[in-house]
């Protein structure tokens, strides 16, 4: 597939979502997928299930460490062009990176761009980095800085913001551990001061349901005034959700898969609840739905996502430090 074809898979509007969810709530062996779920008060058992969460992707990704596993997300900056036409050395938080697919087109499309990237495996950062700097990218190293966090559990450690590092010697001065504990790659200084972008590609569904505010409350905090938040994630009746059976369901619309790694799925009104919630303005929201062909089982696949684009008001007014 050349690239202008791929291009194509990813910008197309193959299907009407409306006449999908039709068609799936008009059809008897989803009922389930349709169903309130009930959810008893969680208790510590149930919390400590919950907290697991981080360890299942870890393993996921050491599963999956040659880097081969997903391919690059070259059709970010056609989704959204702000990364290229951006000030010169701004700065963007990648949350999830995973092995670099969406930090690789973004350091390829602006020279300047730097990245701060965190996922919540050492070994995939490592992995992340090794890929990033094989790379042809200018000036790759400068502006590639990966760090470990556990999104949606621990938050972002607060030199994103906040000036609460202490440096501790090492081989690599860049090194250093927050005072919460956390490890992060930077240069000069503890604090950055915050972000221009946010993006979160296929990242906050993994996160449990309950904790998406408080992760959502956690990027706000991070962005510059009148920075954005740029999102893609799965859409309500995408075919991954149709194809879970009733006994992965562990929420409304959220499922586990066996491997322990979950999956939401989300309706445009969730997505916009969520993120207008926590304070963002919301610029872009629709459902993308592209249609694939599996050639070697002659399948033909309907994919949904949503493609959001929300911003940080310009005024600081009831934002402080203090409240990350």
């Amino acid at each position: 597939m050349n690239d202008d074809a791929a291009e194509a898979e990813y910008f197309s509007k193959d299907f009407e979502w409306e006449s999908l969810k039709q068609e799936t709530e008009n059809n008897p062996s989803y009922e389930y997928h349709l169903l309130p779920f009930n959810r008893q008060l969680q208790s510590q058992e149930e919390e400590e299930e919950e907290s697991g969460d981080s360890k299942a992707w870890q393993m996921f990704h050491i599963r999956h460490s040659s880097g081969k596993f997903f391919k690059e997300r070259r059709y970010l900056l056609k989704e959204f062009p702000e990364l290229v036409s951006c000030d010169d050395f701004s700065k963007v938080l990648e949350v999830g990176c995973g092995s670099g697919s969406s930090v690789i087109p973004i350091l390829r499309g602006n020279k300047s761009i730097i990245v701060y990237a965190c996922d919540c495996s050492i070994e995939t950062l490592e992995k992340a980095k090794q890929i990033v700097d094989a790379t042809d990218i200018i000036l790759v190293q400068n502006r590639f800085k990966p760090f470990y966090c556990g999104f949606g559990f621990t938050g972002f450690p607060k030199w994103l913001l906040c000036d609460s590092c202490s440096l501790i010697p090492t081989l690599n001065q860049q090194e250093c551990f927050s005072s919460d504990g956390s490890y992060c790659l930077k240069e000069g200084g503890c604090c950055i001061g915050g972000v221009d972008f946010v993006t979160l590609i296929f990242t906050l569904s993994a996160v449990p349901f309950n904790r998406m505010p408080t992760a959502i409350l956690e990027c706000f905090f991070v962005l510059k005034p009148g920075g954005l938040l740029l999102f893609r994630d799965y859409g309500l009746y995408d075919m991954t959700m149709l194809r879970f059976e009733a006994d992965k369901r562990v929420g409304f619309r959220e499922y586990m898969r066996s491997d322990g790694t979950r999956s939401y799925f989300f309706s445009l009104e969730t997505v916009r609840d969520l993120f207008v919630g926590a304070g963002f303005i919301e610029l872009e929201l629709e459902y993308c739905c592209v249609k694939s062909v599996n050639r070697r089982k002659e399948r033909s696949m309907r994919r949904v996502w949503v493609h959001g684009k929300f911003q940080k008001p310009a005024s600081r007014k009831g934002v402080s430090c203090q409240t990350i």
